[in-house]
C-alpha cells in the first residue's frame, strides 16, 4: 500500500513532537529538567514524561497493543513513585513535586520508543480506519483521526509549556 496524504500529515504531525522534545532536554542537567518555577507548577521533565506517556496511553489502543511504558520495562527504568498505569492527569501538586529522574536520557528513549509505536500505527492507517468511532462518550462521538489530532495538538501545547520553562532556567 502506498503511503497517503493523512498518513503522511500524521507523521509530520507526530514527528515535529520528535524532533522538538530531544532538543528541549539537550544539555540539560538533572536539576534543570526537575526545576520548577514556583510550588504548583510542572518540571520539564516531568511535563516531557507526560507527553510521552498521554500519547502512549492513547496509541495503545488504537493499534490494539499494549503500551510502550508496560511492555518495554520503563515503569521500572523511571523507578517513579507512581501507580503503573499513571500519566500525569488529573495528579496532585504534591504528585508532580514527587517525580524523579536519574538519567534525562530517559526522557528521550521512552518517548523515541512511543514515537516509532506511533509511526508504526500511523503507517497502517488507511481512510476506514482514520473514520472508525474509537470513543462515543463524545458529541460528536471521536474518531481515530480526530483522536490522533487531539494528541498531537495536546503534544505540541506541553512542548510548548516545556520550551518557556526551559527559557526560565536563565532567570533563576
Amino acid at each position: 500500500m502506498s503511503e497517503t496524504w493523512s498518513q503522511r500529515l500524521l507523521a509530520d504531525g507526530f514527528g515535529r513532537i520528535a524532533e522538538s522534545l530531544p532538543a528541549i532536554v539537550d544539555g540539560l542537567s538533572v536539576d534543570d529538567l526537575l526545576w520548577r518555577p514556583y510550588d504548583g507548577a510542572n518540571s520539564i521533565a516531568w511535563t516531557l514524561w507526560h507527553i510521552a506517556r498521554m500519547e502512549d496511553v492513547q496509541i495503545a489502543p488504537l493499534a490494539g497493543t499494549e503500551e510502550v511504558w508496560t511492555r518495554d520495562g520503563w515503569v521500572e527504568r523511571f523507578g517513579l513513585p507512581y501507580k503503573p498505569r499513571a500519566m500525569g492527569y488529573g495528579q496532585s501538586a504534591a504528585e508532580v513535586a514527587a517525580f524523579r529522574l536519574e538519567d534525562p536520557a530517559l526522557l528521550t528513549g521512552y518517548y523515541q520508543a512511543v514515537h516509532e509505536a506511533t509511526i508504526d500505527l500511523v503507517d497502517t492507517l488507511g481512510d476506514d480506519d482514520l473514520a472508525r468511532v474509537v470513543d462515543e462518550h463524545w458529541d460528536p462521538p471521536v474518531t481515530a483521526a480526530v483522536r490522533l489530532v487531539s494528541i498531537v495538538d495536546d503534544a505540541a501545547q506541553h512542548i510548548g509549556q516545556a520550551a518557556y520553562v526551559r527559557g526560565l532556567l536563565g532567570l533563576r
